[in-house]
């Protein structure tokens, strides 16, 4: 019998945005949701450590390796501290899998 308190299967089927998904924390958020079962969009402007520059590269890779291991993801690069970011990171979730259930902000 399951425990009552267990999350397993909580997230099968949902639509998950995970931000800073490109990377560490985040990374791991959003590969365990995949794992779960979620639809994942990992939005990541990959930026380096300095803050400096913007490359699609750790977001397409978290996506290729949940894609790889059965999942379904897609990313999104836009910055969501301005308003238009935010928006079309919504959007892309809507737009690739038909709404949004749940925000992971990293």
């Amino acid at each position: 019998m399951a425990d009552k308190n267990s999350t397993a299967g909580m997230m099968r089927d949902k639509v998950v945005v995970v931000t800073g998904g490109g990377r560490g924390v985040g990374r791991g958020v959003a590969l365990q949701m995949a794992e779960e079962g979620a639809r994942v969009v990992v939005n990541d402007l990959g930026v380096t450590l300095d803050g400096m520059g913007a490359d699609q590269g750790p977001a397409r890779e978290v996506v290729s390796e949940i894609q790889a291991a059965g999942g379904m993801a897609t990313y999104n690069t836009d910055d969501i501290s301005v308003y238009q970011g935010a928006e079309t990171l919504i959007q892309t979730a809507i737009d690739s899998f038909g709404r949004l259930d749940a925000v992971v902000n990293n």
